[in-house]
């Protein structure tokens, strides 16, 4: 007897969750015979343009987006003629408004910006379940490998779907292919605002040798700083020192910097509603300070999201990471493994008290901490060797059990800490 269809066995439903987790699961299979195709769509000024679709009058002017009832309101984003004034993303707004007196100023609306995701994301999905989109800012990254076939060559793809959303939707979106999301990345950068661009494989390092350092993803100031006092400023410069060279400065990071600037980039897209590979939380003091108390009630705070995170995503974390932004806008990092791996609130806060000893230096007031979970791993189930600490361990997990339970009913903020009820409700 003849087999039936797969289609037709599985029903269309279980045809399509069949077919997107084969892509998933399997995308090393096509790694091994073809080169990755990866399609970079950006928005360039995704706020803005959102806002310039709502409202066609401020389609001639410059626009500047900020929260405008903050205490110490920055640009969130901007217009191409306010950034060539001078204003850019992060910017105290009153010095924007001194750079650009002309600009109109407009509340941010989070809402709008994640409706236009979403449009965005179901024109994507036809082609390719493996979709990463940005936290709304308009930039998506799709993995196309294999599907010429079904949708012709990737160009064809990338000038199909900005045609789409331009109709639909009223943005035009820059679009890049290339072999990975680092020289994707790269590629619509050089392009900005509305050009586009093809990096045949095998071509990833000649694209970048000429290129200024500022436009490779994953070099933050700091490590563009330390080149400047070199005299480093273009890709080729620092790619004819070799790795080796480059560790002096930069130690075991040096590898991975080697291999990006040489256009080598191993990180997958991740599929749309897949789990992160880490787990962030943030927090902008309203006024700069230096106080410890408030400091630590703070890191608690973080410490707290990310073990709830964290348990939701049934994942403990095995390296915790704290990001440190002084009022003069310079930055400190450091990080540390945890052993054994943990969710813990109270692990991660004991731990993160740690790194600040090491992370905070200066006197310099502080305006911002970020703490993130990295190596995530599902968590190991094994007993205490010793009575006491498996039933103090088992107290303290009980504890927080609960007090998810809690959270979960009435609310993050029903159930808190003593020493984070002064905090600002939002971070």
């Amino acid at each position: 007897m003849k087999r039936p269809p797969a289609k037709r066995f599985l029903g269309f439903a279980g045809w399509q969750k069949a077919r997107q987790l084969f892509w998933i699961l399997t995308p090393e299979l096509f790694c091994k015979t073809m080169h990755r195709t990866i399609i970079h769509l950006n928005i360039a000024d995704f706020a803005v343009a959102v806002e310039r679709t709502l409202d066609r009058q401020l389609r001639e002017r410059p626009v500047i987006i900020a929260p405008l009832d903050a205490p110490r309101a920055a640009v969130h984003d901007m217009s191409e003629e306010a950034y060539q004034a001078g204003v850019h993303k992060g910017m105290p707004l009153a010095a924007a408004r001194r750079l650009c007196r002309e600009a109109h100023l407009q509340m941010p609306r989070f809402g709008r910006y994640a409706q236009a995701m979403a449009a965005l994301l179901k024109r994507a999905r036809p082609f390719t379940p493996l979709i990463e989109p940005g936290a709304d800012d308009g930039h998506l990254f799709l993995d196309i490998t294999g599907t010429q076939r079904l949708h012709g060559s990737p160009e064809d793809v990338a000038r199909h779907l900005r045609r789409q959303i331009r109709d639909d939707l009223g943005f035009t979106p820059i679009w890049s292919v290339a072999a990975n999301k680092v020289v994707a990345k790269v590629a619509t950068r050089i392009v900005k605002p509305l050009g586009t661009c093809s990096v045949a494989p095998g071509n990833e390092a000649a694209f970048l040798a000429p290129l200024p350092l500022g436009l490779i993803p994953g070099l933050g100031s700091p490590d563009l700083q330390c080149l400047q006092e070199f005299n480093l400023t273009r890709v080729s410069q620092v790619t004819a020192l070799g790795a080796d060279q480059l560790a002096v400065p930069f130690g075991r990071r040096a590898a991975r910097i080697y291999e990006t600037l040489q256009g080598v980039d191993p990180e997958p897209v991740r599929p749309l509603g897949a789990p992160p590979p880490e787990v962030n939380a943030g927090y902008t003091f309203a006024t700069d300070t230096n106080g410890d108390a408030t400091i630590r009630a703070v890191l608690y705070r973080l410490a707290e999201r990310i073990g709830r995170r964290l348990r939701r995503q049934n994942k403990v974390a095995g390296k915790l990471v704290l990001r440190l932004r002084y009022a003069d806008s310079r930055r400190q990092v450091r990080q540390i493994r945890l052993r054994p791996a943990t969710s813990d609130d109270i692990r991660l806060f004991g731990t993160a008290g740690h790194l600040l000893e090491r992370v905070w230096i200066r006197r310099v007031r502080i305006r911002a901490l970020h703490l993130t979970a990295t190596a995530l791993t599902l968590p190991a189930v094994q007993l205490e060797l010793f009575a006491p600490e498996a039933r103090a361990a088992a107290r303290q997990t009980a504890l927080i059990r609960v007090m998810d339970s809690i959270r979960d009913r009435f609310g993050s903020r029903a159930i808190q800490p003593g020493r984070t009820l002064g905090l600002a409700p939002s971070a």
